[in-house]
């Protein structure tokens, strides 16, 4: 099907629209001038707020007659890869004759052809990585072009086009003129019901950045040897000219880069686990983080960040890498690195009522946790840590990880668990146990709690929370509005 050209859009219908990455997606053509209208089922800060903020028309639910919401016929009608195959607004869509496609696919066909596409990847840190990547490049004065999926709180929106390469000006350029850059956060979730494979299987990279694999999103890969074969792809498709640079802390990753068929730079904590470049003296002053960068034996640099957490120290040195071979300014890429303030919902400082400080993050990986854990603990030293964790996403809400997350908790000093998000779909033998967690939490010398109700939880940890406590509230969801409810009552 033949999609139309981008400066032809009109009217954009999106089918998911609050997934991070659409949401995006569908702000940048809204602020462009094309009426976007978009359907979901799950809307929640803070996607809801910045489609919102954008003008993009929010439906709530799937319907049929949500395509002809605009009053008109949307140009192009793009499927999230949330919706299954039954769902009756992509069904009318298909079987309606209307232009339809993915996301991934939109920005092959209309897009990637025309840039040097740096492709941010791995199980953890893509979207921190990805963002601090494109900032650096801002202040660089590089004017790329950016698809991030979160938001930013440097960046004015998660999904920006360069003047330079698709502006007006762009179509008179000379032909020989480079370039300009595209930083993708290529995410391993598959393409759409009708596409399983994964994303960033149609984002072109010239360089990756591979920053971790681990086995995840267990409701499409069934096993680690899976997730694996996934990411051999995007390591088989870096273009010619192009590198590769990854996290050698990781088996797996040294394992895959024997695939790799361009140059490899590697990176990680450890010169003996065969990192070419390395992280050395971290150093936490007044919540910044300072750290030495090594090649080899050789200090070649040092940086400085307000983000903590050495999974952050080392995505941080993933980017210095990039900048490292792209020839930008050092002195310039540390300033960046230093004014760089994260992203939302990670490690995100949401209040702090009555002198309770209140941390929103993403992590629901038990890997995730425990590092965002590691982390707040060396930024807030002296605060006692309270943990609040919602299992929601598709792989914490089985019980491949039972165990794991007993080890990721244990630098919290008081804990609350909530029941599963939805677990009707998964079969009640592969169901994770919140409780199970729980009594090993309390077996393991941790006081840990079930938190029974969102509202009752509330006010479980209002009660609990004492001036100079840190709140780590972690959910890749809305949890209910556990938050917002959390510093209302603390008020």
């Amino acid at each position: 099907m033949k999609l139309p050209e981008l400066n032809s859009l009109k009217n954009v219908h999106i089918i998911g629209v609050c997934g991070t990455l659409m949401g995006a997606f569908a702000s940048y053509l809204q602020n462009r001038g094309i009426r976007v209208s978009g359907s979901d089922q799950n809307v929640y800060p803070p996607m809801s707020d910045v489609l919102k903020a954008a003008g993009v028309h929010l439906i709530n639910g799937y319907r049929a007659e949500n395509l002809l919401n605009s009053g008109s016929k949307p140009d192009l009608v793009v499927i999230g890869n949330v919706i299954r195959a039954d769902n009756p607004e992509a069904r009318a869509a298909i079987d309606g004759g209307y232009v339809y496609t993915s996301l991934p696919e939109a920005m092959e066909r209309l897009l990637l052809s025309k840039t040097r596409n740096l492709v941010v990847a791995g199980t953890h840190g893509k979207t921190t990585t990805s963002s601090l990547l494109a900032h650096v490049l801002f202040e660089c004065r590089q004017d790329p072009s950016y698809f991030i999926g979160g938001v930013s709180q440097d960046l004015p929106q998660s999904f920006f086009l360069s003047e330079r390469d698709f502006g007006a000006q762009s179509r008179s350029m000379n032909s020989t003129q480079r370039p300009g850059y595209f930083v993708l956060e290529g995410d391993e979730y598959d393409t759409a019901f009708w596409d399983k494979v994964p994303k960033f299987n149609h984002y072109l990279p010239d360089d990756v950045i591979l920053t971790s694999v681990e086995f995840d999103h267990a409701d499409i890969y069934a096993d680690l040897a899976a997730v694996m074969k996934a990411f051999e792809g995007l390591v088989a498709r870096v273009r010619p000219g192009g590198r590769l640079i990854c996290c050698a802390d990781y088996s797996t990753v040294q394992e895959l880069v024997r695939h790799a068929r361009v140059p490899v730079l590697t990176y990680g904590t450890r010169l003996d686990g065969g990192a070419r470049f390395t992280v050395r003296t971290v150093k936490v002053v007044d919540g910044l983080t300072t750290f030495a960068v090594f090649d080899g034996e050789q200090q070649v640099d040092e940086l400085t960040l307000q983000i903590s957490g050495t999974h952050n120290l080392l995505n941080a040195l993933a980017v210095w890498i990039q900048t490292r071979e792209l020839g930008l300014d050092r002195e310039v890429v540390a300033a960046a690195f230093r004014s760089f303030r994260g992203v939302r919902r990670r490690q995100e400082v949401r209040g702090e009522p009555r002198g309770v400080l209140v941390i929103d993050d993403f992590a629901h990986h038990p890997t995730a946790v425990r590092e965002t854990l590691k982390g707040l603990r060396a930024k807030y030293p002296g605060r006692r840590l309270i943990s609040v964790f919602e299992p929601r996403s598709a792989t914490s809400r089985r019980k491949i990880f039972q165990n794991d997350y007993v080890l990721a908790f244990q630098e919290s000093d008081l804990i609350w668990i909530s029941s599963p998000f939805d677990q009707s779909r998964i079969a009640p033998a592969d169901q994770f146990s919140s409780q199970t967690l729980v009594d090993d939490l309390n077996g393991s010398g941790k006081e840990a709690h079930i938190l029974e109700s969102v509202d009752r939880g509330v006010l479980d940890v209002v009660r609990a929370a004492q001036p100079g406590d840190l709140v780590a509230v972690l959910s890749n969801g809305g949890f209910d509005g556990f938050i917002p409810k959390l510093l209302k009552a603390m008020e």
